[in-house]
């Protein structure tokens, strides 16, 4: 039986039916399950007022919050995503389809890539990882042509700190940085830098789940067992057959700091390679400006402002300096 109700009555374990069109709404689905509390809240909080729901679907017992990673609406796969395949048609036909309002497809684009980042780090396949490079040099293209599109991405980040949603976009960021400084030029592989700066964390798979969500600041030896996702991300990458010298160098270089006080290496300077160089901007712009339970996000004018003054010998002054450039139309609270 379809019933309609306020957005604010509803309870985890009910069955929803929102009546926007698939791009109207922050969902990959216009049908799903609530399983959480945070679900519910992203649903007023985008202004939804009444929700349809089926209560000859609703489950039978109240489910539980997933507590050690709650799974966020807007990062379920579509319905039709086959189970054997990580990169969905929907992603390609969207990508290529002009005839959508760039902000449409921006908005498509990214809830699509976060779904598809979060499938391939809970299975990250040599198969999968294959997949995804090919499909996110689609992505890539996309970025490099359109630059409508591209500052629609720019501006709608997801800011829930999950390492699939982190991945995604530090990738945008980062590649639009890449895009500004390399402008024109043949030099530099931009597919395979873009599948660098997603692939960014894929090392992190690899540490206890319980330090990826602990609820507060590492200790040293969580810390120490964190720092060392640079080398288990070469090691996945290697082991697929995936490690380009670009998603190397991305891999094992974003944490360095241009002062020499970053790891796994502590490199210096010009040891830090531009693309290494480029991640760790995008990096550390997106950890300042995300939900985490120990702080408050920041605002991107006020996360640039803390790096400037609080980071500066953190990261070189030209990409730093480009960086705060792609935000100036959006930085007007200053």
């Amino acid at each position: 039986m379809l019933k309609t109700i306020k957005a604010h009555d509803l309870k985890i374990g009910m069955y929803v039916i929102l009546s926007q069109e698939w791009f109207d709404h922050p969902f990959l689905k216009n049908q799903f399950k609530i399983k959480s509390q945070k679900q519910i809240n992203k649903i007023i909080d985008y202004g939804i007022v009444n929700v349809l729901i089926d209560t000859d679907k609703r489950s039978q017992t109240v489910e539980k919050v997933e507590t050690t990673r709650e799974t966020d609406l807007s990062m379920q796969t579509p319905e039709k995503w086959e189970p054997e395949k990580l990169v969905p048609e929907e992603f390609t036909n969207v990508i290529k389809d002009k005839s959508l309002p760039p902000e449409k497809r921006a908005k498509a684009v990214y809830k699509l890539s976060v779904g598809i980042m979060d499938k391939l780090l809970s299975s990250p396949t040599a198969q999968y990882i294959e997949e995804f490079k090919k499909g996110i040099a689609d992505m890539v293209d996309l970025i490099i042509v359109d630059d409508e599109t591209s500052n629609y991405l720019l501006n709608i980040t997801s800011h829930d700190f999950y390492t699939y949603t982190h991945s995604v976009n530090v990738g945008v960021y980062s590649i639009l940085l890449s895009k500004a400084l390399f402008k024109n030029s043949t030099l530099h592989n931009m597919r395979e830098l873009g599948a660098g700066f997603f692939l960014h964390d894929i090392g992190k798979v690899n540490v206890s789940p319980a330090i990826i969500n602990k609820q507060g600041k590492l200790n040293d030896n969580e810390m120490r067992e964190m720092r060392t996702h640079p080398f288990q991300g070469r090691k996945i990458l290697s082991e697929a057959k995936q490690l380009s010298e670009e998603c190397k160098i991305i891999v094992m270089q974003h944490h360095e700091r241009y002062d020499g006080a970053g790891y796994p290496q502590g490199l210096k300077g010009d040891d830090i390679h531009h693309y290494g160089r480029i991640c760790s901007i995008a990096d550390v712009f997106d950890a300042l400006t995300s939900e985490r339970p120990y702080k408050t996000k920041l605002n991107p004018f006020a996360a640039l402002k803390l790096m400037k003054e609080e980071m500066v010998n953190h990261f070189q002054k030209e990409p730093f300096e480009t960086f705060v450039l792609l935000f100036k139309p959006t930085s007007g609270d200053s």
